[in-house]
């Protein structure tokens, strides 16, 4: 009997309960955001770090192989129902992870966590910032970036040719034949920064080449030395004075607004 009563709070077992789950969090979270705020949400970013014997649960509960459907039945109708306006570009990504990130909030009884991204109120129009190389072989030591640059991209090589037949101009490039073996798992698409007017700061995203299990992203601020992964290629990652950024196994690029 005791032991009955103990599983109300195992985790869930079946596909449906995982499904439930999820989506009671994410209605629960989302519901903060009645009376117009639900406009100031950017993004949902949706963290899994089960085990691998489970991962197929997961995959059939989040609709991978329909990789819009829990966005749009799931989420979206949440929100409909609660007359919560998600702005109409809002995005929603899943990642499937080794451990969940620091951002991310746990989810009762599940191996997953939820980040979301919101617009804040400070704007800022212009700004200038500074990547300094520390490790790893590029073609600048210090490259000057501005808010008016649009897409930043980070790379290996200068120009790189991706699958689709298009060319790439990586502005912060690693040198292809260096013998610095930081460049090595430099990805020739591995990462951009864009400068974000609702929140006035400049945000990381991970291209297609730095996201496992291809490559990786790691930031680390002066505030916290616990380094955060970056997986997502639609949400950013706000970048703050003094962030270092690690790109494959080592080439480390420092972010300053000095």
């Amino acid at each position: 009997m005791v032991d009955f009563f103990k599983q109300s709070t195992d985790k869930p077992q079946d596909v449906k309960a995982i499904r439930d789950a999820l989506l009671q969090f994410i209605k629960d979270r989302l519901r903060k955001a009645e009376g117009g705020e639900g406009a100031n949400i950017k993004g949902l970013h949706l963290f899994v770090a089960c085990i691998e014997e489970d991962r197929h649960l997961y995959e059939s509960a989040l609709y991978l192989e329909d990789p819009d459907r829990f966005k749009e039945e799931e989420v979206q109708r949440i929100a409909d129902d609660f007359a919560i306006e998600l702005p109409s570009n809002w995005a929603m990504e899943i990642s499937f992870v080794d451990s969940l990130p620091a951002e991310a909030v746990k989810i009762p009884n599940t191996d997953a966590g939820l980040f979301i991204q919101t617009r804040s109120l400070v704007i800022q129009k212009e700004a200038t910032a500074y990547l300094r190389v520390l490790n790893g072989e590029a073609e600048k030591e210090v490259y000057t970036i501005h808010s008016k640059d649009g897409s930043i991209n980070i790379g290996r090589e200068k120009k790189t040719q991706g699958t689709d037949g298009f060319f790439r101009i990586n502005h912060i490039a690693f040198i292809s034949d260096s013998q610095d073996p930081a460049n090595k798992y430099v990805s020739r698409q591995h990462a951009h920064i864009e400068f974000d007017n609702d929140t006035g700061h400049f945000l990381l995203f991970a291209d297609d080449g730095g996201i496992p299990p291809r490559n990786k992203i790691k930031v680390r601020s002066r505030q916290d030395a616990t380094p955060i992964k970056i997986f997502s290629t639609s949400i950013g990652h706000l970048l703050q004075d003094g962030d270092q950024i690690m790109l494959g196994e080592s080439a480390i690029v420092e972010f300053s607004y000095k």
